[in-house]
């Protein structure tokens, strides 16, 4: 099949965020597809942006067997009104090169991905010109996400747009992917046929887990003298920013620091200073913050650290369309126990028996998890670990997820 897959923001390994789609597009080429992403230049979430030069409008090439298109978009850097031009400017590049797309590339299926549901339009305009199946997928639930998130009204003109693109991605797809568990009798209220709805949720690349590049040295360091302190140590990788609900961690963190729990958080974010001075101002000595790592060191960190955290807020309204995270993937197939402080309609952790699951910004019954977690033996913590890893490869591998993709795809 030729394969289309249309993401604002997509990215490889090479590039960084974001990655679902470069692993189940290589999967595809894998297995003999033509794959294509088109994707913007520009990703604020990204940390190697792509060079486009100063005369071209796009830039074609191809990255392990996957065929890349990427479209010169408008500069910007984070959430904010220069986001919403890039997002236009995405849009617009795609309608001005959707005649070139279907006479080049000739797609047969043709996925709209790109988080907001916007890029439905065009995305359907080149699914009629080369008349081929059109699938919208579902990362995030737009516009009820910045409805919730970003406390915005039902009436604002950007919101009206989105339920637009939302109501008219459900009319005119011939099927729906969604990384969303539970989002069925969302999107049955907004005009879909359930029996074009599928899902196909977030995974990891397993094979990567085999290689053994190095945290760096200074964080080995600071871990190994945790550790010579005969501190029991919670690890948390991943983002500083108000949606991952780190103030839950310090708060827990104060309960418990007359014990020999020891937190390391590792990333960066918009949150780190505020949550660094939090950690000042309550004189925490048992939290230490250290710097964003490459992603390929992950399987190197997660290992060294007795439990993972993972924390939500307390958003049921949202997150009762259910969750899917790369970061519990990771957790999972590391091995290693985890603690979720989450309000959501499913839970991996709980699925799998890998850990202990408590409510979301709940600090007292997330302190009491950590304690009851240092009392737990290791043998029980190890067979968390197992079940964890069990769930992530029968489940999670994207050689898994890409196949049922391809299923639905075919069926098409």
């Amino acid at each position: 099949m030729n394969i289309l897959l249309i993401n604002h923001y997509a990215g490889s390994k090479y590039h960084g965020m974001a990655y679902r789609p470069y692993y189940l597009a290589r999967e595809w080429a894998r297995n003999g597809h033509y794959v294509t992403i088109v994707a913007s230049d520009q990703a604020h979430g990204r940390p190697v942006q792509v060079h486009i030069p100063e005369n071209k409008n796009y830039l074609l090439e191809k990255i392990d067997g996957i065929n890349y298109l990427w479209l010169k978009t408008l500069k910007y850097n984070d959430n904010g009104i220069k986001r919403a031009f890039n997002i236009a400017s995405f849009i617009f590049q795609l309608f001005k090169f959707s005649k070139l797309i279907v006479n080049t590339l000739k797609p047969q299926i043709v996925i709209a991905s790109s988080t907001y549901p916007a890029d439905i339009f065009p995305a359907h305009y080149i699914a009629k010109l080369s008349n081929a199946k059109l699938i919208y997928e579902i990362h995030d639930l737009w516009p009820l996400s910045p409805m919730i998130l970003g406390n915005m009204s039902k009436k604002h003109p950007f919101i009206l747009g989105m339920q637009f693109a939302e109501n008219y991605c459900y009319k005119h797809c011939d099927a729906v992917v969604s990384i969303l568990p539970k989002v069925s009798e969302h999107v049955k209220e907004h005009g879909l046929d359930l029996k074009k709805l599928h899902f196909v949720e977030n995974g990891i690349c397993v094979e990567e887990w085999n290689k053994n590049v190095k945290i760096p040295e200074k964080l080995n360091d600071l871990i190994n003298q945790e550790k010579s302190k005969g501190n029991f140590i919670f690890g948390y990788a991943g983002n500083h920013t108000h949606a991952n609900s780190l103030h839950t961690i310090i708060e827990a963190a104060e309960k418990v620091q007359n014990t020999r729990a020891s937190f390391i958080l590792v990333g960066k974010g918009r949150e780190k200073e505020k949550l660094i001075k939090s950690a000042l101002d309550k004189n925490l000595k048992n939290i230490i913050f250290y710097d964003f790592i490459p992603k390929e060191t992950i399987p190197d960190l997660l290992p060294r650290f007795d439990c993972l955290l993972i924390t939500w807020n307390n958003v049921w309204e949202l997150y009762k369309h259910g969750i899917s995270p790369n970061k519990i993937m990771d957790y999972m197939i590391s091995g290693k126990p985890i603690i979720q402080a989450i309000n959501a309609g499913n839970d991996h952790v709980k699925d799998s028996g890998c850990g202990i699951s408590v409510p979301a910004e709940d600090s007292d019954a997330l302190a009491n998890a950590i304690i009851k977690m240092m009392d737990t033996s290791i043998e029980e913590r190890n067979l968390m670990g197992e079940r964890g890893q069990k769930f992530v490869r029968k489940y999670h591998d994207y050689k898994v997820l890409a196949q049922k993709y391809l299923e639905v795809m075919e069926k098409l």
